[in-house]
């Protein structure tokens, strides 16, 4: 009798699963309670007795991924999570597998190569000049750097540790004085005001600048607010824009913003950790102009760049920010040594570091640039169409034209009937929708980001919508 390999299991069943999820075969969402998932896949036993494997290995993996929360079904239109390429699956599959923690090089020459590889293509799509190949040339003239994180929080906390210490290079050592302060619209992300704790910035001193009624920065109240808050006696870290915001998935206008932190010597980060993939985009790579004038830049490969979760990257302008931003002593890392590549430890808050890079890059691997901007552009344009056909119906109402795979749009009714609809649609199991808040409002949102979700769906959706509206 030949005993099943696992991995060749978990191939085949990962293959069932993305066929049924992208045919519909299955629910897009289906939630037990805490308990019955732990009964239904036996944890107690397998615990305490181990021997996972051959049809019990088949019966876990089915039971776990009729469990999970289906991204690949045309009905998933909640959160800014990535539809991964499946090859980019296997990327994580092998860094797994092959466990180099790549953060010095000789822990990962292959991974960390890739990542050095990445890092400079997306500094080329910046408009920066890339990393050299020659380490020992580093900072001898100037160009950008960069890493990749696990996650878009993790590189706006590096991003602005930077941006802290280039304003004061003696904050390392002796603290955060009172008088730091961040500017960003209250439409950021809420890693922006978790890090100004976490720095010693303090979170009240995220100072808002005043935006549009969807949550745009003001170009015109950009420098009332830094003036402002000078004559308070703040120090301004940095100022932030969003490309794009998360709850509408709009753009603030990165390039009048850029000119005005130049003129007030202001480090300018774009959070893109959404709307940054739009890099590769060959339609809407416009609603970024301006960010090669930013000193600082994050984007979340794990959203619109087909790899998964996590993977993100943050960029500077100038190495030596992101260079000085992480200096000390370990003997056992920090040593002579011979060195044919670079070591990403000095660039990141991280030690140990997945090697996040291999699967990024199999991600445009298997797609190509042309085949990753032709998939960005459907999302962006099918979400434009869709707002068209919902703001078209008598009972509901779609505020704004998408810039990004983000739509924002209510059925008739109070904001207690919003969040209703998108309980009994969830119970449902066809269409998964997130939910946020414009101004004073509840508003359903979608995000399109499934290569098999088409405009039939979204007006399945809103059948489905006045159905659960007119039922109860």
């Amino acid at each position: 009798m030949l005993l099943k390999k696992p991995g060749s299991q978990v191939i085949q069943a990962l293959d069932r699963y993305l066929t049924q999820s992208q045919n519909k075969e299955k629910p897009v969402i289906h939630q037990k309670s805490i308990q019955a998932l732990h009964e239904a896949l036996d944890l107690s036993t397998l615990f305490r007795n181990g021997g996972l494997s051959g049809d019990n290995l088949d019966q876990f993996l089915e039971t776990y991924l009729d469990n999970t929360t289906r991204l690949h079904h045309p009905g998933y239109l909640a959160h800014q999570v990535g539809n991964p390429h499946p090859l980019a699956a296997l990327g994580a599959f092998i860094d797994g597998a092959t466990n180099n923690a790549m953060a010095i090089y000789e822990m990962g020459p292959a991974a960390a190569a890739i990542e050095f590889f990445m890092v400079n293509k997306l500094l080329d799509r910046v408009g920066w000049p890339r990393m050299p190949f020659d380490t020992k040339q580093r900072l001898l003239f100037d160009h950008g750097a960069g890493v990749l994180t696990h996650g878009g929080s993790l590189a706006n906390m590096t991003a602005l540790m930077a941006a802290r210490n280039h304003l004061d290079s003696a904050v390392r050592e002796n603290g955060c004085a009172g008088n730091l302060a961040i500017l960003a619209s209250d439409s950021c992300h809420y890693s922006v005001s978790k890090t100004a704790g976490i720095l010693g910035i303090g979170e009240k001193n995220v100072v808002a600048i005043p935006t549009d009624r969807m949550g745009r920065i003001e170009p015109k109240e950009v420098t009332p607010c830094i003036e402002n808050a000078r004559q308070s006696g703040r120090r301004i870290v940095a100022l932030i824009a969003n490309a794009c915001s998360t709850g509408t998935g709009l753009f603030d206008p990165i390039d009048a913003i850029a000119d005005i932190c130049k003129e007030n010597r202001i480090w300018f980060h774009v959070d893109g950790a959404h709307g940054g993939s739009l890099l590769f985009s060959k339609k809407y790579r416009h609603l970024l102009d301006g960010l090669e004038k930013a000193d600082s830049l994050i984007l979340d490969a794990h959203k619109m760049l087909r790899t998964p979760t996590v993977c993100a990257a943050l960029l500077v302008k100038h190495a030596p920010a992101l260079d000085h931003a992480f200096q000390h002593d370990a003997g056992y890392l920090f040593h002579d040594k011979y060195q044919p590549g670079f070591d990403f430890i000095s660039q990141t808050v991280e030690c140990t570091k997945a090697g996040l890079g291999l699967k990024f890059f199999l991600a445009f691997a298997a797609l190509g640039e042309n085949g990753m901007a032709e998939y960005i552009d459907i999302c962006v344009d099918l979400a434009c169409s869709a707002q068209k056909h919902i703001a078209s119906q008598p009972d509901f109402d779609a505020p704004y034209t998408p810039e990004s795979n983000i739509l924002c749009f209510r059925h008739t009714g109070a904001d207690t009937d919003q969040l209703a609809i998108r309980d009994r649609l969830i119970q449902k199991g066809n269409f998964y929708l997130s939910s946020t808040s414009i101004e004073t409002q509840r508003f359903l949102r979608m995000v399109i980001i499934s290569p098999a979700t088409t405009l039939d769906d979204i007006k399945a959706l809103v059948h489905a919508i006045r159905q659960t509206a007119e039922t109860g």
